[in-house]
């Protein structure tokens, strides 16, 4: 075939047309021409499943970590490269100041609903966003939260950043792990009731349907007593966890409040001599990266299965 400038275009064309790939946002579908060469990624969860599929090279930062949160040592190395451009949430002009053309937020992981930072604000200066999925609660209807949210992220990265096959051997090798795990553990005798106490004296900070603790409980064998609160991450009054009476309670660790402190505002406190969790000492801690969905959901299924069946 004689290779006229007529024919290269209409090669060149071609190939730009495959290279396209268009995956389900939220309820938006976001369409990619070529994988991103200049991502953000805001939150450590979110940094780490960019980081798990081997995408630092297509990145030139991310945001939203220690202003609440510390990175441990394997985090640490994996991001040691990349800059961080804002402590909490970036502002829009932080991304385009450092010339991104993709970011990876989700609704309360970097963007809030009506702010400044969204898809919308963010496509005039060339910045497509994808949304984590257990956050599209906040802006449509969607079903309580599982692992195939954090699955399903993983597959979305994979094909926005052309390497499906990477991300589909990392799913798959994340359900045989747990899977082999779980089939070892011995049956549970009743099905425990689990409170998620994320933060708060006054009020607490928890875990509802939508949120991915949710998800976590249920995989490791146990029930969340907030799973008919039509929320994701909210406040309840405690004379609901009272007359729910957990029989383990799951502490997120971040912030300024330590675990340790979390459990004694508990142990010590009058009002919560009678729950079950605080009779028995039953207290489990999870790091806010294993509570949040991302790569380490895995093990933390594993260290509420391991709790759960714990004398």
């Amino acid at each position: 075939m004689k290779l006229t400038l007529t024919t290269l275009a209409a090669l060149l064309m071609a190939g730009s047309a495959m290279a396209q790939t268009t995956v389900q946002s939220c309820n938006r579908e976001v369409t990619f021409d070529a994988p991103p060469q200049a991502a953000i990624s805001n939150d450590v969860n979110l940094t780490e499943m960019m980081l798990v599929l081997g995408l630092a090279d297509n990145m030139v930062g991310y945001t939203g970590i220690s202003g609440w949160k510390t990175l441990d040592e394997d985090m640490t190395m994996g991001v040691e490269a990349l800059p961080e451009l804002s402590s909490k949430y970036p502002s829009k002009e932080v991304l385009i100041g450092a010339e991104a053309d993709f970011f990876f937020a989700g609704w309360n992981y970097g963007m809030k609903v009506g702010g400044e930072v969204t898809p919308e604000t963010l496509e005039p200066f060339g910045i497509q966003v994808y949304e984590l999925t257990e956050s599209c609660i906040h802006i449509g209807e969607k079903d309580a939260a599982s692992m195939d949210d954090m699955y399903n992220d993983l597959r979305n990265l994979g094909a926005i950043f052309d390497v499906s096959d990477r991300a589909e051997a990392l799913i798959e090798g994340y359900q045989t792990e747990l899977a082999t795990f779980l089939a070892d553990q011995p049956a549970l005798n009743t099905t425990p009731r689990v409170f998620v106490y994320d933060s708060g004296e006054d009020a607490p900070f928890t875990a509802g349907a939508y949120a991915m603790p949710n998800a976590l409980i249920e995989a490791a064998g146990g029930t969340n007593i907030m799973n008919d609160f039509e929320k994701s991450w909210a406040t309840v009054g405690w004379e609901a966890v009272v007359e729910r009476n957990p029989e383990v309670i799951v502490i997120v660790n971040y912030g300024e409040v330590t675990a340790d402190q979390k459990r004694e505002f508990m142990m010590s406190n009058p009002a919560f001599a009678d729950i079950d969790a605080v009779l028995n000492d039953r207290f489990v801690v999870l790091e806010y990266v294993e509570a949040t969905p991302g790569p380490r959901n895995i093990e933390a299924v594993k260290t509420l299965a391991a709790a759960f069946r714990a004398e």
